[in-house]
């Protein structure tokens, strides 16, 4: 499983908008990984933010 699948799955597992700190509780991913990947789903628009410094995972 990619980082970004394991960051999608957390934001999931959370069922509610979650900040990069909370994905790192909830998955155990490094920091650096988690931003990595929120820049390369937010490219792909496969997160949205419905708060400030809060993603969820698109509809």
């Amino acid at each position: 499983m990619s980082i970004k699948e394991q960051v999608l799955a957390a934001m999931k597992e959370a069922g509610k908008p979650v900040s990069a700190g909370e994905v790192e509780k909830l998955s155990g991913l490094d920091r650096k990984e988690i931003d990595k990947a929120f820049k390369e789903l937010k490219a792909e628009a496969a997160i949205t933010s419905p708060v400030r410094c809060k993603w969820e995972p698109a509809s």
